[in-house]
């Protein structure tokens, strides 16, 4: 191993993993403006059900985990790697929840047809949740790649202290 590989691993001993963090962190924020673009939407009463109380339930929870993962992940941690993935492929589940009914659903307001999520809603939607999904997996990858390359390096000094 060259002496300036080992330079670089030694200092993840005392840095954090900031870029995977920082990508968790990211996917909160294309949550957040996903978040604000479905609940600022006042088609009539299609969104008033319970299926918008789960979803706001969710949103705080996915919040929560992925501020947690982020935290966790920052201090190579390769759990969290498992649950931002998890996360991650949960926002890509949610694409056919709340968006894909809502674009494909029409209520009547004073006897016209509306359709509840327009296309160009519908697009940025898609767009946030899955940028927020691919922030996070990037980042659980990274986070993996990291972890193991620190626990591999403090063994390989573990194994020359000895």
């Amino acid at each position: 191993m060259n002496e300036e590989k080992s330079i670089r691993l030694d200092r993840m001993r005392f840095t954090k993993n900031t870029l995977a963090s920082g990508l968790a962190l990211l996917a909160i924020l294309f949550d957040v403006f996903y978040f604000i673009s479905i609940y600022e939407s006042n088609v009539g009463s299609w969104y008033y059900n319970i299926l918008m109380g789960a979803s706001i339930l969710y949103n705080l929870v996915f919040m929560l985990a992925a501020f947690l993962s982020s935290e966790g992940i920052k201090n190579y941690k390769i759990g969290y790697s498992y649950v931002m993935i998890v996360l991650g492929i949960l926002q890509i589940v949610r694409i056919f929840i709340y968006p894909v009914k809502a674009h494909a659903a029409v209520v009547t307001i004073q006897n016209e047809a509306v359709q509840v999520m327009q296309n160009r809603q519908f697009i940025f939607c898609v767009i946030w949740l899955l940028a927020s999904a691919a922030c996070l997996i990037c980042g659980a990858v990274v986070g993996m790649i990291r972890s193991r390359q620190l626990a591999a390096h403090i063994a390989s000094l573990e194994a020359k202290a000895a």
